[in-house]
């Protein structure tokens, strides 16, 4: 499909609007099945935020296994949807959902995410009120520490198989909780680019660390597991890696599960990776209100910052028309964003800049509604999350 096809099918749309190109959906679908080696697959729920392209993702991909969400508000809801297997990605304190959870009986269908013994009386203390048993899942620690630099993120405390087998020790007398699994996120692998253009230095670096990284964290998983093992504890699932890091993680023969979300949509701080390329899928559109000089179009709206540490990689992106720039001393505002223009379309008041975030789920939190592209027509509309009056954080 051509810009001014694209131009011209929003001519009579309400800016701005996002849209998702169901062809390369379904090309990074299958790209997802042939990297996951055989294993199951988890749906990062944050990762898209769009209860139907959930299902929809999950009809195409045979690996589904459950889901994996972010609050235990969004587990409650998809639960009462009709979602099974959902694992909760974070640890919860909220008495009065969890206690929903319990009594409108979705305790088989959640596992709660823990890290400390605190985690698991607490949950004890509020399943032993309904007399059942909450599932639980433990989270380890799998950053690296190299020296003078630490290779990961600050997520569980616990980082080694004696931090392990002291909260197992320590909550045996809790009989109202059962291990089920155990997760472990690698998120310096499965999240950090070895392929940035421009940065060929920091690149074969970061790729250096990965390498020793990923041998580094098999060996941790591995001797967390066997403190399960010693204490006869059979559990359901090992959770591991994630988009970037399914080449590494799929090799571990106990990890039984990989979870998978922005690869589905590939927003752009996923383009920078070496071991795979897969399509962009999700778009905002934004309208072209002012022309302040020749070379410098200004559109309205456009400023979703993503998440995380504040930088210009976390900025949206131009994708169409080609020739478009942010500028840097604005970027991308709240009510307008300039674009400095170099490219070959004869631009002018009224028509569409295409727009990536830079993470695949956190742009749906300003929309209502996502339009399905598919072959150049627009095929449907389906809701987000917001647009079914749902904002989880």
């Amino acid at each position: 499909m051509q810009y001014q096809e694209l131009n011209q099918l929003l001519n009579d749309a309400q800016a701005p609007l996002a849209f998702v190109d169901m062809v390369a959906l379904d090309k990074n679908i299958e790209q997802v099945h042939k990297r996951s080696g055989g294993k199951n697959i988890r749906i990062a729920t944050k990762s898209i935020r769009v209860r139907e392209i959930l299902t929809y993702i999950k009809s195409k991909l045979p690996e589904t296994c459950g889901w994996m969400t972010f609050t235990v508000e969004e587990a409650l809801w998809l639960a009462e949807k009709g979602f099974s297997d959902i694992l909760m990605g974070y640890p919860t304190l909220s008495q009065a959902l969890v206690k929903q959870v319990f009594s409108k009986g979705f305790g088989d269908k959640i596992t709660f995410m823990v890290d400390s013994s605190y985690h698991v009386n607490w949950l004890n203390q509020l399943a032993s009120e309904f007399q059942i048993q909450a599932r639980i899942c433990l989270d380890v620690d799998m950053s690296s520490s190299f020296t003078g630099l630490y290779f990961g993120v600050y997520r569980s405390p616990i980082k080694t198989k004696e931090q392990v087998a002291q909260l197992l020790d320590e909550t045996k007398a809790c009989e109202n909780v059962s291990w089920v699994g155990l997760m472990g996120y690698e998120a310096q692998i499965a999240g950090v680019g070895d392929e940035v253009p421009g940065q060929l230095l920091k690149s074969k670096i970061v790729k250096i660390l990965k390498g020793k990284s990923i041998i580094e964290v098999a060996k941790r998983r591995e001797e967390c597991l066997h403190e399960f093992d010693k204490r006869n504890i059979s559990l359901e699932f090992v959770n591991g890696g994630g988009t970037g890091s399914m080449e590494s993680t799929r090799m571990e023969n106990r990890v039984t599960e990989i979870t998978v979300g922005s690869g589905f949509f590939q927003s752009h701080l996923f383009d920078a990776y070496s071991n795979f390329k897969h399509s962009p899928a999700a778009f905002f559109a934004v309208q072209i209100v002012r022309q302040p000089q020749q070379d410098i179009f200004t559109a309205l709206g456009g400023g979703y910052i993503a998440s995380g540490a504040t930088d210009p990689s976390k900025q949206p992106i131009p994708f169409w028309p080609k020739g478009l720039e942010l500028i840097k001393n604005e970027g991308t505002g709240e009510v307008q964003t300039p674009l400095k223009y170099k490219g070959k379309e004869n631009l002018k008041i009224g028509d569409w800049v295409i727009l990536r975030h830079a993470k695949a789920g956190e742009v749906m939190e300003r929309f209502n509604e996502i339009r399905l592209l598919r072959n150049g027509k627009f095929e449907g509309i389906m809701l987000t999350y917001r647009g079914e009056g749902k904002c989880f954080l």
